[in-house]
C-alpha cells in the first residue's frame, strides 16, 4: 500500500447507513402532450396510481429511455461514497427488491460504485421503478414502488448480521419517501442513533410526504439531527404544522425548535432554495446563489455531498460546500450519474 501509509482514513467501512426505496429509474425526454395525458406537473414527485400503469409502457415504447439505478436515499449514499472514494463500502444501503432482471441491475450498479448494498429480496412484487419524465430543465418523477414497498423490519433489519451493520454506522440517512413503507424500521434506526449520540438525518422529500404522511414524519422528528428539504417541501411542511409563515428562514427556525430527544445535539435544518437564492442552514452558513438545486437528481446529490463530509466529522460549512459541489456536478449529467473521480478540496 505505497503512498497510503501516512494517509489516515477519516471514515471506516459501513460508517454511513442509508435505508430506502431502491428503484430503477427509467429516464426519457418527453413532450408536454405526454405530461398532460397523464396530468403530470413538469416538476414533481408522485407515487404511481392505477391511471399511470400505461405511462411506463408508453414511455419505453415511444421515447428513447435510459436506465439508471435510483431511489433517493440510494442515490445520496452512492454520491457520498463517490465523494469519499476510499475506503470502499463506507456507505451501507438497505431496501427491498424483487428477484428479477431489474433487481440484478440494481445489485450490479451498487457494486460498481462500491456501496455495500444488502437488499431484502422477495418474489411477490417486482423491483420498483421510477419514470423520470424530462422536459427542458424540469423532471417529473412517477414512482412505482412495487417491491420497495415490501421492506419488512422483522424479515431484514432485525436479522443479527444486518443489525450489526446498522451498529457500525455513525451517520444515518433516510429520505422521507421511506415513511410510506416502514415507519417501524425508521424508528428502530432513529432511536439507536439518538441513544448512542450518533447523527440521524432525514429529508422531507416531497410535499405529499409533509401532507399525507405527517403523522409518521412527526413520530420520527424528535430523533432528527439534520433535516433536509427544498423550498416547496418546507412551505408544505410549514402549512401542515400551522407555522403560520411562508418565510423560509422562519420555517427553518421553527423546524429547528421542534421537540428533540437527544439534547446533546442541536438540530440543523438545511433548506435548498433553487437557483435564485441562497441556501440557508441553521446555524447559518453562507452559500452561493449560482448553484441550481432542483429535482433533477441534484437534491439527492446535494445530500450525498453533505453526508460525505459529515461522516468525516468536518464542520458544517465544509459539508455545505461539498453538497454544492456534488449537486453542481450532477446537474450537468444524465440521471444521477457522476464522473470517475471528484475534484473537490
Amino acid at each position: 500500500l505505497t503512498g497510503v501509509s501516512n494517509h489516515k482514513f477519516l471514515s471506516h467501512a459501513n460508517s454511513l447507513f442509508g435505508m430506502g426505496n431502491p428503484l430503477l429509474d427509467i429516464c426519457a425526454v418527453v413532450d408536454k402532450d405526454f405530461l398532460d395525458k397523464y396530468s403530470l406537473k413538469p416538476n414533481d414527485q408522485i407515487l404511481a396510481e392505477a391511471k399511470h400503469k400505461e405511462l411506463f409502457e408508453e414511455l419505453v415504447k415511444k421515447f428513447k429511455v435510459e436506465y439508471h439505478a435510483g431511489g433517493a436515499t440510494q442515490n445520496s449514499i452512492k454520491i457520498a461514497q463517490w465523494m469519499i472514494q476510499e475506503p470502499h463500502k463506507v456507505g451501507t444501503f438497505f431496501g427491498c427488491i424483487g428477484k428479477d432482471k431489474f433487481g440484478e441491475i440494481l445489485k450490479e450498479k451498487a457494486e460498481e460504485v462500491h456501496v455495500d448494498a444488502h437488499y431484502y429480496e422477495q418474489d411477490e412484487e417486482p423491483t420498483g421503478t421510477c419514470a423520470a419524465c424530462i422536459t427542458g430543465d424540469n423532471r417529473s418523477l412517477v414512482a412505482n414502488l412495487a417491491a420497495a414497498n415490501c421492506y419488512k423490519k422483522d424479515k431484514h433489519l432485525d436479522l443479527e448480521e444486518n443489525w450489526k451493520l446498522v451498529e457500525k454506522a455513525k451517520v444515518y440517512y433516510i429520505a422521507g419517501f421511506f415513511l410510506t413503507v416502514s415507519l417501524e424500521s425508521i424508528l428502530k434506526v432513529a432511536k439507536h442513533a439518538s441513544e448512542n449520540n450518533k447523527l440521524f438525518c432525514m429529508n422531507l422529500s416531497a410535499p405529499f410526504i409533509c401532507q399525507f404522511f405527517k403523522d409518521n414524519l412527526m413520530q420520527v422528528m424528535p430523533y432528527v439531527d439534520v433535516l433536509f428539504g427544498n423550498e416547496t417541501e418546507a412551505t408544505a411542511f410549514a402549512k401542515e404544522q400551522d407555522f403560520d409563515t411562508k418565510d423560509i428562514k422562519e420555517i427553518a427556525r421553527k423546524a429547528q425548535a421542534l421537540p428533540k430527544d437527544n439534547k446533546k445535539r442541536q438540530r440543523v435544518v438545511v433548506i435548498t432554495q433553487g437557483k435564485d437564492e441562497t441556501i440557508e442552514t441553521f446555524p447559518v452558513v453562507k452559500t452561493d446563489p449560482k448553484y441550481i438545486v432542483d429535482t433533477n437528481g441534484a437534491g439527492d446529490a446535494f445530500v450525498g455531498g453533505f453526508l460525505s463530509e459529515l461522516v468525516q466529522e468536518k464542520p458544517l460549512d465544509q459539508c455545505v460546500k461539498a453538497a454544492h459541489y456534488a449537486a453542481n456536478v450532477i446537474i450537468q449529467r444524465a440521471g444521477c450519474s457522476f464522473p470517475e473521480k471528484p475534484d473537490f478540496k
